[in-house]
């Protein structure tokens, strides 16, 4: 038996993103080993009151999220992770950086290299931190994980990591959204009405921040309207991130108040819904180490358009069309195209059924076990 600790900090701090992508992974692991023994160590408490089998334990540390990023990545300070969780042989942390550890064997999910590939996306504040301590964590992990072979490839290339220190562990996509051939009307119209959408609608979700190429989405779909005259509001869900602010200037310029529609936060149990009821999902990201919401999309049924850079094509396979970021015409004419082909959507639909069935959280949780078991010596 092996004794492993997991921030789970992500888990219970972030609603989205980094947050989903722990909770799916660690609660599939916790379905499939009976055997090893997990301390998972989070900053606060977590409010869903989650139940572990016997062999998991949650502890919750005296301290912020925010404290232990000023405590182990700006001051360095070497109060080891063993202080909280007990000895360890081995420590995962699934968000971009290590703690200091008192030998333990470490493993470091890297999710991407955004803030490599395209600084300008990040605030000035936040791309200093990650340039110091990512590197830094990189370089002590004896294993790194990659959502992708695209984050695979950028760890080599711009932090020259040796291939073999690199694994792929794909994230997964939770039960709830696959729902081929499945009605979910009366749910769909209650998410609607208490998010103030009218259908027809485009749906775009993600944190409002440069990587997610927002302004360029308004301006094709301002395209749309003005060319083919369509009904269909857009409607974008995601919190306020950072350098959001050309996103409202980009509606003001355009002046599609009234039909570009910014919803907020969408809570994770309304995102079903809300992806059913699009006629199309557009996620025309500049960079993503996955990309899940496209998954999420296919799962629900709902036509995709993406992008043709990072992960995305890894992500989509064949079933969604693919464009460049930065070429609005196009991304119009791929709205348009999956408003107006039949055949075309029907066709997507039925790739992305299949498409969705290659990842799933047990999948993923089976290659951790892997991972963790080889670390320990066992394989």
């Amino acid at each position: 038996m092996t004794r492993i600790g997991i921030d789970y900090t992500s888990a219970v701090r972030q609603g989205a993103g980094i947050g989903r992508y722990t909770r799916g992974l660690i609660m599939a692991l916790a379905e499939i080993d009976r055997v090893h023994e997990y301390v998972l160590f989070s900053a606060g408490r977590d409010p869903r009151g989650t139940s572990w089998p016997p062999n998991f334990r949650l502890r919750s540390l005296p301290l912020t999220d925010r404290h232990l990023a000023i405590l182990w990545q700006r001051l360095r300070l070497p109060v080891p992770v063993e202080l909280f969780t007990g000895w360890v042989q081995i420590l995962h942390s699934p968000d971009f950086v290590l703690p200091p550890t008192l030998g333990a064997r470490t493993v470091l999910t890297v999710h991407d290299l955004s803030f490599m590939r395209h600084p300008e996306c990040s605030s000035p504040s936040l791309l200093a931190y990650l340039l110091r301590a990512v590197p830094r964590s990189v370089r002590r992990a004896d294993v790194l994980l990659a959502d992708s072979e695209s984050t695979r490839r950028d760890l080599v290339e711009l932090l020259k990591v040796p291939e073999e220190r690199v694994r792929v562990v794909y994230p997964g996509v939770e039960p709830r959204f696959v729902s081929e051939g499945e009605q979910h009307t009366m749910r769909q119209q209650d998410v609607l009405e208490r998010y103030g959408i009218r259908p027809p609608y485009i749906l775009g979700l993600g944190t409002l921040q440069p990587r997610k190429n927002y302004p360029r989405l308004i301006r094709a779909y301002d395209l749309l309207r003005r060319r083919y005259h369509v009904p269909h509001q857009l409607v974008i869900g995601g919190g306020r991130g950072w350098l959001h602010e050309q996103i409202d200037e980009t509606i003001r310029q355009t002046r599609l108040h009234e039909d570009v529609r910014l919803i907020g936060y969408v809570a994770d149990e309304d995102l079903p819904a809300l992806y059913r009821a699009a006629d199309v999902f557009a996620f025309p990201s500049l960079y993503e180490g996955f990309g899940i919401p496209v998954l999420e999309a296919m799962g629900c049924g709902t036509p995709v358009v993406t992008s043709m850079v990072s992960s995305l094509p890894e992500v989509a396979g064949k079933a969604a069309l693919m464009v460049p970021p930065e070429d609005v015409e196009a991304l119009a004419q791929a709205m348009w195209q999956l408003m107006s082909d039949q055949a075309l959507r029907n066709d997507l639909v039925r790739r992305g059924y299949e498409q969705v069935k290659r990842f799933t959280w047990r999948q993923s949780a089976g290659k951790l076990l892997d991972i963790y078991s080889h670390i320990a010596g066992e394989r």
